[in-house]
């Protein structure tokens, strides 16, 4: 048997004999056949999630400027938008409703003949076996275009020391339970909490409990940071706010403990599915949430996400393709069991 000092060496310049590796980890990437065979991280089309924006009309297809292959699409249309979807092998929609009108309470939101009822039960109809989540917010139907209801000296629930334009958050509360029973009787599978707003999921979850739907899930926008990286979406759902940002309401991206504390309190409110959002910036709140809690976790691939290498590749400066499988994956490996994303259609595509 031949010994370590028998081998063939390789020798240096000056005729040094160098040591020779006893392990050597690239003999499992020879092949594409045997890396595939090791692979630690898997990636499949039934783990991502399609967000879809809903706006009235029929056979509209409006381009969405800041992000490239993404649409607003009329209800008929978003029906086939699913049909294509499911062929693919994605079976869970997200919808964004743009209203076909705001006020200050973002009424819309809880109207039976809204266009999120309206979406939900086009898809439906076309894709029944399709997971179809609702977006629950304010900030697409208010004219403020912020999260739920302004503290203002004309509201019942005026709070002076609070000062004007406030986020109030109880009166949200209560907007976010009529909504969301609304949503689920037109067929919603899923309400997706996403204002930050405190107590959402329990008062949620009492909400649809005492309408009867008490199968009707909760995905919590558990860990949902003021980031930079959603201006592409507002540009999408028509919904930057009229003054201010979502600080006051939304998490610090400094803050890492914090969102163990919000998760921890959706959890205790019944929420079903976790997540955190956004994801790329935030792997490693992706990561501890996974290692502290065992209800599913979902992370956002946000729009600011997909629009930079969007606008990247369309210069020719990376591979688009390449780009997206591999950031996906990281988020995959973070710990993330489904993955909100703008390139679903297409990254199923590419993994098929």
């Amino acid at each position: 048997m031949k010994t370590l000092s028998s081998r063939s060496q390789a020798t240096n310049s000056i005729g040094q004999q160098l040591p020779v590796p006893v392990q050597r980890p690239r003999r499992l990437r020879l092949s594409p056949a045997l890396r595939d065979l090791v692979r630690e991280t898997r990636l499949t089309p039934a783990q991502l999630i399609a967000p879809i924006f809903v706006r009235h009309g029929h056979n509209l297809r409006v381009a969405i400027r800041s992000m490239p292959g993404q649409y607003q699409l009329s209800p008929d249309q978003a029906a086939q938008e699913a049909k294509q979807l499911a062929e693919c092998g994605i079976r869970a929609v997200l919808l964004f409703g743009i209203p076909a009108r705001k006020d200050a309470c973002g009424s819309e939101n809880a109207d039976p003949d809204g266009i999120v009822p309206q979406a939900i039960q086009a898809i439906k109809a076309a894709v029944p076996g399709m997971v179809v989540i609702s977006d629950m917010c304010f900030c697409e139907y208010t004219d403020h275009g912020h999260c739920g209801v302004l503290n203002t000296p004309d509201h019942s629930d005026f709070q002076p020391q609070l000062g004007e334009g406030y986020l109030l958050n109880d009166a949200t509360l209560s907007l976010l339970a009529e909504a969301s029973v609304v949503h689920a009787r037109a067929g919603a599978d899923i309400i997706a909490p996403s204002g930050m707003i405190d107590g959402m999921v329990a008062t949620i979850r009492a909400a649809l409990d005492a309408a009867g739907f008490t199968h009707t899930s909760i995905m919590s926008y558990a860990a949902k940071y003021a980031s930079a990286f959603y201006g592409p979406f507002r540009d999408a759902a028509e919904s930057p706010p009229k003054f201010g940002d979502r600080s006051q309401y939304q998490m610090d991206p400094a803050n890492a403990r914090e969102a163990i504390r919000e998760v921890d309190l959706d959890v205790a409110e019944g929420a079903d599915i976790l997540m955190v959002k956004p994801a790329l910036a935030y792997l490693d709140i992706i990561r501890q949430v996974r290692d502290r809690h065992t209800l599913p976790l979902a992370a956002y691939q946000v729009s600011g996400e997909y629009s930079m290498v969007k606008a990247a590749a369309l210069q020719g400066w990376l591979d688009e393709q390449r780009i997206a499988l591999e950031t996906l994956t990281a988020i995959r490996r973070a710990g993330a069991d489904m993955i909100i994303t703008y390139w679903a259609k297409e990254a199923a595509e590419w993994l098929d």
